[in-house]
Order: structure tokens, then sequence, then C-alpha cells
């Protein structure tokens, strides 16, 4: 339901794509050597992102203990160990194997000691980085203590979940559905269900890169992250009203701020049209490793239903404005 860019691969490549997931793990290899052979630029040109709830759960708690001891372990490195393990077949996760690997860290042994062996740990590391880098770390946020409003600094979660908190939402694992406006073509995003009006955050910091119309997309936004590797794009925005008061292209907004409202604008050539039945929020991540891949038929899109479950344990809380009636952040977030 998002950019028309982002579909046109599909009508061209599906037989392809299917063969190379099917031949996956092997991709990352194969492609390395069919770019170097052809002299162009190496960089990661298909990801698929497939850690489950459970996996990004435990990693991210393993990552946080270990910080509170005065150590550090990577989440990423975690998921991408089982990345490698698995061939990206998370279907295949056991608990078991994480506590395997934390036991041989604690024994002393390395993460480059015990991925030496590992062909695509490599490639895991980065493409999995692509998605997670940046999501947690040390961040300071405003809160409430015996009636007063005070900074506290924590480690953990930084990225926000994308709606504000106690407004009501449903969603479920839509990545990859069918969509026919226009054309038959694959979901590459994520929808949450949620009322109209419904307070839309930004889920890491970055730079408003593209907002207005769009035929698929209705009224929209589209984020790039400080490093930018990611591309967030926020569609099916509200009609009339769509956008955060003040907001414009190229400025940059913070995790955690409000960005716009839920609606559910699109499917029409015509601006500002509600052809969209359900509202709700159409949330996209497009990976980016190198410029040439941004409005192209090569664009990578992953399945964000795992990592909205878990960014769910961050929300942002908002306050109205009776006069403006815009919604914004109700403490402040510094990183």
């Amino acid at each position: 339901m998002a950019k028309k860019s982002k579909y046109r691969f599909l009508a061209g490549m599906a037989l392809f794509l299917t063969a190379a997931v099917l031949a996956f793990p092997l991709l990352p290899q194969l492609s390395a050597a069919k770019t170097a052979a052809e002299g162009q630029k190496d960089f990661i040109r298909y990801v698929e992102f497939n850690p489950c709830y459970a996996a990004l759960d435990r990693a991210l708690e393993e990552d946080i203990r270990i910080h509170e001891e005065g150590s550090s372990r990577s989440w990423v490195d975690t998921l991408a160990y089982l990345g490698a393990k698995y061939g990206g077949d998370f279907s295949q996760y056991r608990a078991q194997d994480m506590d395997d690997l934390f036991q041989r860290l604690d024994s002393g042994e390395t993460m480059e000691q015990i991925t030496q062996s590992m062909t695509y740990y490599s490639y895991y590391q980065e493409a999995y980085g692509a998605v997670l880098d940046g999501l947690v770390g040390t961040y300071k946020e405003e809160t409430i203590e015996n009636g007063e409003t005070v900074w506290q600094e924590h480690y953990g979660l930084k990225g926000f979940f994308p709606l504000a908190k106690n407004f009501a939402y449903e969603h479920y694992d839509d990545f990859g559905a069918q969509r026919t406006y226009g054309y038959t073509r694959r979901h590459l995003g994520h929808d949450i269900m949620a009322d109209t009006g419904t307070p839309v955050l930004a889920i890491e910091s970055g730079v408003v890169e593209v907002m207005g119309w769009n035929q698929y997309g209705g009224w929209r936004i589209g984020i790039r992250s400080g490093n930018g590797k990611r591309y967030y794009y926020y569609a099916h925005l509200r009609q009339n009203r769509p956008f955060a008061e003040g907001l414009e292209e190229g400025q940059t907004v913070q995790a955690g701020q409000v960005i716009g409202y839920v609606g559910h604008t699109g499917y029409s050539t015509q601006e500002n049209v509600n052809n969209i039945q359900v509202p709700h929020l159409h949330l996209g991540l497009e990976l980016i490793f190198d410029e040439s891949q941004k409005e192209s038929d090569n664009e990578i899109w992953v399945d964000l239903y795992p990592l909205t479950q878990l960014l769910s344990r961050h929300m942002g809380e908002t306050v109205r404005d009776p006069e403006t009636k815009e919604h914004v952040r109700k403490y402040a977030f510094s990183e």
C-alpha cells in the first residue's frame, strides 16, 4: 500500500526471488561473487529479516543485563550468530541455542572465535545491524517522581512504538500479503489498525526526506535514520490534517516525536481521498546499503511485525492541546 516504486521489481522479478529464497543462504556469497566479476560496488542487495519475537526479546534482555554488569554484549551479534546458524530461518529457533552461546561467552570465548568458521556471520551481522543498530543504547527521558518531573537515564530500547501510548491498536504479521490496487503485488510493510486521529510517532530520530501525497500510500512521511541505512515509511495518514503542525521536509525529528495521525487516505491519484476501507498505519522499513537502491527496482523492505511487538515495550505518551487540537509528547527525550 506504499510507494509505487517499491513494488515495481515484483512484476519482473518474482521468479528470481522465489529461486533466491530457496537457494538462501548461498545468496550473499553468490551476489558478492557476481558483483566482483562485474566490477560493481560490493554491497548487500538482498535481506530477509526473520528473527522471531522470542529471539529479539531474549537477545535484548542479555544485552541489557550485561550492560548493567559493566560490560557489553551486542544483541545484533547474538542474532547474527543465530542467523548464520539457522541460515536465516528462525522457525528453527531454540532458546537453548542462545543460552549455549552465552555460556561459551561467559567461559571466556570471544564472538570472533565462536563465529570464525561461520561463512555468513559477517553478512548477518551487517544485515541485522542495518535493521537494529541505533534502536538500543543509553538515553534520558523525563518522568514523574514524587509529583515532580525529573530526568532519568536508561539503557535499553531507544526506539519507540509508532503509535502513542493509551490508544487502542491491533496488528498481525501481514508482510507479503496480496494487494491488488493498480496491479497485483505483495504487501511490503506492516499494518497497525487504529482509530483515525491516533498520534503517529517517529520510531527513531532522523531527517524527514519526503512528505505529501502518494496514490498508494495517501498522505505519507518518509524519514531517514541518522546513519542513512533505514528509511521509515508512515502511510495512510489522516485526511485534511495528516501531519503534525510545523513538520517539514528536511527537518530533523526526535525518536518518539509526534509526526502525524492515523487515517485511511490513499488508493487514488486525487489528493486527500479516503479510499482505504479501514483506518490504519502502514509502516514500512527500507534498508539502504547504497544510494542506488533508493527509488529503484531493487529496494529492500523487511518484515517489521516482530520488531513492533518488541517496540511496544517503549511507548511514548502524548498530550492534546485543546486550542490547536494537536498532540505533542508528554515527556522530553534525549539521546
